[in-house]
């Protein structure tokens, strides 16, 4: 098995480029280390939505659809309010017509390589942001923290970690994040996206308002929810508009499994998407059908989940205490079904 952890350059800039076993991955620190492809070479599996045409600035002025961005603070937060338990905060409205302040700034930010290294099995990417006073947005958010980041690639797929420290000294940090995740359809070169079929686990569905924020009832499963479940849901080619469920456990050959899995009919490839039971919440959207990619977004937190009214175990609310830290972790790896 071959197995490489090296920093190399993408379109002149810093990279972090993996491989393992039949997997190979992308990390890109200037991205707010998004993993920006990620392939597995014996099915031909393209994982994530990546276009090597596309300039950096294309790709920048929309980092939220292209490879696994990491966002902070996840999704909307009504009238760019945060509502922590000391303090309340608050950002500009990003999103004006529908007066919310949406997807953060930790994705918008440039990180540090920490270390590209291997061991017997794996390559292992490290990047990390602090975020102080010489951040643009700590006049608006004055509580510093650390992220971390981890990815480890060998023959099992990428794992992927996400460690936040508190490093404020007086103040509590809200812990709310989301993977914007992009994944390519068709993922097999010569498929159809059509001829791909999406299963999650989902729970209650959330309805939302005009303004893209939880009204706090829920919606009865209709037949479109319900394809979810059966794993019969065509992610792209129609819309899927913030479809907004809380996370359940399914099966996966006999197995709990909480996650998703989009399955390519013609080749029976499937990808399995695996995440930790600290995402509460999934996020389902495809940028209204009109491209080749579809986003299944785990979510620690619902969206304005801190200023809603219902508790934090409802809502997925998280404050970390100074010197805290939070860490969730996903898997991402590619299987020949049946």
């Amino acid at each position: 098995m071959s197995i490489k952890a090296e920093v190399t350059k993408w379109k002149g800039k810093d990279v972090i480029s993996l491989a393992a076993g039949t997997y190979t991955a992308t990390v890109a620190p200037f991205l707010g280390s998004n993993v920006i492809r990620m392939q597995e070479e014996t099915t031909g599996a393209d994982i994530f939505r990546n276009d090597d045409s596309r300039t950096i600035e294309e790709i920048e002025a929309d980092r939220v659809t292209w490879g696994l961005p990491t966002l902070y603070l996840p999704n909307r937060l009504s009238g760019g309010v945060l509502k922590c338990s000391d303090y309340t905060y608050r950002f500009p409205l990003n999103e004006p017509d529908y007066g919310n302040y949406i997807h953060g700034f930790l994705h918008l930010r440039e990180h540090e390589i920490v270390s590209a290294e291997t061991t017997a099995t794996a390559a292992i990417a490290k990047t990390s942001y602090t975020y102080d006073e010489k951040d643009p947005m700590f006049t608006t958010f004055p509580v510093s923290f650390r992220a971390d980041f981890t990815f480890t690639l060998d023959e099992a797929g990428l794992r992927y970690e996400f460690t936040m420290t508190n490093l404020s000294e007086d103040r509590q940090l809200p812990f709310g994040m989301c993977n914007h995740t992009a994944i390519q359809d068709p993922f097999i070169k010569g498929s159809d996206g059509m001829d791909s079929r999406l299963y999650v686990p989902i729970g209650e569905k959330w309805e939302l308002g005009k303004d893209f924020c939880p009204t706090l009832d829920m919606l009865p499963h209709g037949n479109h929810d319900r394809q979810y479940l059966t794993g019969s849901q065509i992610p792209v080619k129609h819309v899927i508009d913030n479809d907004v469920y809380t996370t359940a456990i399914g099966d996966l050959d006999g197995r709990e499994f909480r996650g998703a899995v989009v399955t390519d009919l013609t080749s029976k490839v499937e990808i399995v998407y695996e995440i930790s039971d600290d995402f509460k919440f999934w996020i389902l959207w495809n940028e209204w059908g009109r491209k080749d990619y579809f986003c299944p977004e785990p979510c620690t937190w619902i969206i304005n989940a801190p200023n809603l009214p219902i508790p934090a175990e409802e809502s997925g609310y998280l404050e970390l205490a100074p010197g805290q830290s939070k860490t969730v972790v996903e898997r991402i790896y590619v299987r020949q079904g049946k």
